[in-house]
């Protein structure tokens, strides 16, 4: 018995299910990466626990680039602080991928203090979420 073939533009459509969620987040993170790492470059953001908290008591920083497996104690001492002083926090890359954009093995924050910057970073995010 021959097996039948599935139309083309039904797997198409199979593999945009998935697939293509996938490679639009992959591309925004990417954005988003790219866009941190010039923000490092042009002093339009900072790096690390530390300076982020800094930046934040200080009421300058904008945004909060979090790596989703920083360590609990490094989530401690900065997610309250931004909470607090009701900063955007987004999450979802990993420590490696954040501290590779920004010319570091790892990183657990990245803080963007520059507000067009980060209006540009939270548009990024919006659109690959579906907000």
């Amino acid at each position: 018995m021959a097996r039948r073939r599935t139309p083309l533009h039904q797997r198409a459509a199979r593999s945009r299910d998935g697939a293509s969620v996938t490679a639009a987040r992959d591309a925004a993170w990417k954005k988003v990466l790219g866009l941190a790492g010039l923000g490092v470059r042009g002093r339009l953001a900072v790096v690390g626990v530390e300076r982020v908290r800094e930046a934040a008591a200080k009421g300058t920083l904008k945004l909060a680039i979090v790596a989703r497996d920083a360590s609990r104690n490094s989530l401690n001492k900065v997610v309250p602080l931004l909470e607090a002083k009701r900063v955007r926090i987004v999450d979802g890359i990993g420590a490696v991928p954040l501290g590779a954009a920004v010319g570091r093995d790892a990183t657990a924050v990245i803080g963007i203090v520059d507000a067009q910057l980060a209006k540009g970073i939270r548009g990024i995010v919006d659109s690959a979420r579906g907000v």
